[in-house]
C-alpha cells in the first residue's frame, strides 16, 4: 500500500517563489532608496546597509541556532531591512537602527515561527517599539536640501507635526510634499517614488489594489468629512509606504479580496483617529498593529462559506 502524504497548504505549485517575489519588492523599493540618498545624503544609505546586514545575520544566526532551515536566500530579510530603514529619520544612531533589525527579525518574525508566521509586521513593530524607547532620536527630523547628494540636513518638523500644531502657514507646497523635500523618515517623503514602487507591483501582481485603494481612500474621505486638506493628509507621514509596502504584507494580511478592503479601511481610520484626536501627530504603524491582530478574525469572517445542499433537500 503506498503511503499517503499529508501536508498543510498550498497545495498547487507556482512558479512564483518567494525569492522572486521578494526582489520584484526589493525592485519597487529601489526608487524610495535612491529619493532617500537624493534627499537626506548618503547617511541615508548607511542606514539602509545596516538594517539590512543585521536582519540577514538574525535570521541567519537564529535559524542556525535552532538548527532550522536557513531562509536568507528568500530575500525577506532584505526586504524587511529595508522597509524599517526606509521608516527610521537620517540621524538616527546606527545601533538603535540595528535593534530594530533584531527586534523585527527575532522577535516579530522568527520567534513565531519565520517568515509566513509572524502575527504582525516586522518593520511597523519594530518601529513602533523604537519610538516608545527612543522617541528622542526617533522624532529627531531632518530637513533636506533637495537634490543635493550631500545635503547639510537640519532639524525640523514633518508636515503633519505643523498641522497637529496648527502651524498650516509653514508647510510645504503640495509639490515639495509629492518629491519628498519635506522632513520625515527615510522612506515615506517622496510620493512619487513610493507610487513608482506601488504600480510596479500592481502591473507584476504582487500587490492588489484591494487594500492600498481602501486604506488611501479611507483617509481622503474622513479628511475631507472633518473638514481636513486631503491631499495634505495624503502626502504626509508614512501613509503611502505603508499603504503600498506594509498593509500588503502576505503574512500579517487578510487573504480574501474582501478581507483586504476591510482591512484597509480599518487601518485608514484608525489612523484618522490617532491623527486628529491623539497624542501623536502620526498613527499609521499603530494601525497596521492593531489590524494585524484582527486579521484572523477578519478572514474568519470574509472567508468563502460552501454551500451544503443535495437532492431532495
Amino acid at each position: 500500500m503506498s503511503k499517503m502524504i499529508s501536508s498543510v497548504s498550498p497545495h498547487f505549485h507556482s512558479p512564483r517563489t518567494t525569492q522572486k517575489i521578494m526582489l520584484d519588492v526589493i525592485i519597487a523599493l529601489t526608487p524610495a532608496m535612491i529619493a532617500s540618498v537624493i534627499l537626506f545624503g548618503l547617511r541615508s544609505l548607511l542606514v539602509i546597509v545596516d538594517c539590512v546586514a543585521v536582519c540577514i545575520a538574525c535570521e541567519w544566526g537564529f535559524e542556525k541556532l535552532c538548527k532550522k532551515e536557513n531562509t536568507v536566500s528568500d530575500l525577506s530579510a532584505v526586504v524587511t531591512g529595508i522597509i524599517l530603514a526606509l521608516n527610521l529619520p537620517v540621524d538616527i544612531p546606527l545601533w538603535q537602527a540595528a535593534l530594530g533589525g533584531v527586534i523585527a527579525i527575532v522577535v516579530v518574525k522568527q520567534l513565531f515561527g519565520g517568515i509566513g508566521q509572524n502575527f504582525a509586521n516586522p518593520a511597523a513593530t519594530a518601529r513602533i517599539i523604537l519610538m516608545t524607547a527612543f522617541s528622542g532620536t526617533m522624532t529627531a527630523w531632518a530637513l533636506p536640501e533637495a537634490f543635493n547628494l550631500m545635503p547639510d540636513a537640519t532639524s525640523g518638523a514633518t508636515p503633519l507635526a505643523m498641522m497637529a500644531k496648527g502651524e498650516t502657514e509653514n508647510l510645504p507646497s503640495y509639490l515639495d510634499m509629492f518629491l519628498g523635500n519635506t522632513g520625515g523618515c527615510l522612506g515615506e517623503t517622496c510620493a512619487l517614488a513610493l507610487l513608482l514602487g506601488g504600480v510596479y507591483l500592481l502591473v507584476r501582481r504582487v500587490i492588489t489594489w484591494h487594500t492600498p485603494v481602501a486604506f488611501l481612500g479611507t483617509v481622503a474621505l474622513m479628511s475631507l468629512i472633518c473638514g481636513k486638506d486631503v491631499l495634505q493628509q495624503l502626502l504626509s507621514g508614512g501613509l503611502m509606504i505603508a499603504a503600498i509596502f506594509m498593509a500588503t504584507d502576505y503574512s500579517s494580511t487578510p487573504a480574501t479580496r474582501s478581507g483586504k478592503f476591510v482591512f484597509g479601511v480599518g487601518c485608514g481610520l484608525i489612523t484618522i483617529l490617532i491623527r486628529f484626536w491623539g497624542n501623536f501627530p502620526e498613527g499609521v504603524s499603530f494601525s497596521l498593529l492593531i489590524m494585524n491582530i484582527l486579521t484572523p478574525y477578519i478572514d474568519k469572517l470574509t472567508r468563502a462559506k460552501p454551500l451544503i445542499g443535495g437532492a431532495g433537500k
